[in-house]
């Protein structure tokens, strides 16, 4: 298990880590690497000889290997990102790049998405040094630059220019799974993600005839693209059951009681979904795509009407769901209005019978038995993506124990983002424990 320090260790270096003003404000707006230059020391500091990398001065990425005792056993991929989303210090409580402990809580942009983790990461590692502990198989071990944007300076340039780091690894684990999720009076999950609706963030053109505004203008940019807006805006997804989704529902449907028939031809979904009561929101934003309107730009003044207009439009789609999804967006824009993946990345499936879950599994329910374990798909999406081009297969797995009270997902790019110092410590042997066995 891991050491008394590992424990000391795990709350510092999130607060350390916070410290490092990492904000993330897109179109390269970022500097990661003096929070990949501390990671790397401490990685340093555990024996490991990390290796730092840039596509982009600034935006540094560290990798660093385990050697496992088994030569023959396939590596593991373990992966936290160092960005983070801007933070409004006025609306905070604390100073959000403060690091501030108080009263047992860990305060600043990052504790949960996710300086945490790879708090955490370090911890263990450092702890393994110590102890003369080496894993199963090889671990690798990587900090990513740039996912709170386009990953293209993180996990995309390391999968796409740097494969060879990664030689071996068929399975990744990384952020939103393991969490304490409090589903009503005396009932406790702990779902791990298996998967991921991929990601279409869209840009919308519509292009008209300009003119004076007080003219009557038939083709109009600005209320082309309106019409269109509002059709993507109200339009109803059907219902598309993963695999995962699926494992999720009958899980969630024996732990309250009620059936889940989820493969026949008149399952209804949504009714189930309402006899889950809090539960339902692990796995309702994953049962359909769904198409956001975000971003509307157009015009230049009040009385001139102009020739173009644009939007952007926050797309998600189910695994195998990506042709109805454009064929959908096709429909909805109509002929008056053209639109293109501003940002395109796949959906992801992870399979849940395996040993690899099972293990995860076992670790968590070694420190919460009064958990339930249970499957269920991102809403979003992470850096596995990226990796998934290297063959591996990615699961959400950043243990943290919560309490009742405790918004775990308010608080991703929330304000007042914080994490309990008892979370950090049960997040740390839980990473152990499963690293171990792995």
């Amino acid at each position: 298990m891991a050491d008394g320090q590992a424990l000391e260790e795990v709350v510092r270096f999130t607060s350390d880590l916070i410290r490092i003003d990492t904000t993330n404000r897109g179109g390269g707006d970022c500097r990661e690497r003096p929070a990949a230059e501390y990671a790397a020391e401490q990685l340093a500091g555990a024996g490991l000889t990390p290796t730092l990398l840039e596509r982009t001065p600034g935006r540094t990425n560290v990798v660093a290997r385990i050697e496992g005792t088994d030569p023959s056993a396939d590596a593991l991929l373990v992966h936290g990102h160092l960005d983070v989303v801007p933070a409004e210090a006025a609306d905070w409580q604390v100073d959000p790049f403060s690091g501030e402990i108080r009263d047992g809580v860990v305060w600043g942009r990052g504790a949960v998405d996710m300086k945490n983790m790879d708090a955490m990461i370090l911890a263990v590692v450092r702890s393994w040094a110590r102890g003369g502990v080496r894993p199963r198989r090889d671990v690798v071990i990587a900090f990513t630059a740039d996912e709170e944007a386009s990953a293209e300076d993180g996990s995309g340039f390391l999968a796409d220019r740097h494969p060879d780091l990664f030689e071996g690894c068929t399975e990744g684990i990384s952020e939103s799974g393991a969490f304490t999720f409090h589903a009503g009076p005396g009932m406790v999950l702990y779902p791990i993600a298996a998967g991921e609706r991929g990601t279409g963030w869209l840009k919308l053109t519509a292009r008209g005839r300009a003119g004076h505004g007080s003219k009557v203008n038939r083709a109009n940019a600005v209320s082309r693209l309106a019409g269109a807006i509002a059709r993507i805006g109200e339009h109803e997804w059907p219902a598309r059951l993963t695999p995962t989704v699926k494992a999720a529902l009958r899980e969630l449907a024996a732990l309250h009681g009620v059936e889940a028939p989820v493969d026949a031809p008149d399952f209804d979904v949504d009714a189930l979904l309402a006899k889950l009561g809090p539960a339902a929101a692990l796995v309702e934003p994953t049962v359909r795509g769904s198409a956001n309107p975000t971003m509307l730009q157009a015009g230049y003044k009040i009385n001139v009407v102009p020739g173009e207009a644009v939007a952007y439009v926050d797309g998600r789609y189910l695994p195998g769901g990506e042709e109805e999804f454009a064929d959908t967006l096709d429909r909805l824009t109509g002929p008056d209005v053209e639109w293109e993946f501003h940002h395109h990345e796949v959906a992801l499936q992870s399979p849940v019978d395996t040993a690899t879950y099972a293990k995860m599994r076992a670790a968590v329910e070694e420190f919460a038995p009064e958990g339930h374990v249970v499957p269920y798909c991102m809403a979003g999406g992470t850096d596995a993506k990226q990796f998934s081009r290297l063959g591996i297969t990615g699961y959400g797995f950043s243990p943290l124990k919560l309490p009742e009270d405790f918004d775990y997902w308010a608080l991703f790019h929330g304000v007042d983002e914080r994490v309990p110092v008892d979370a950090l410590h049960f997040g740390t042997k839980v990473l152990d424990r499963y690293l171990r066995t792995a």
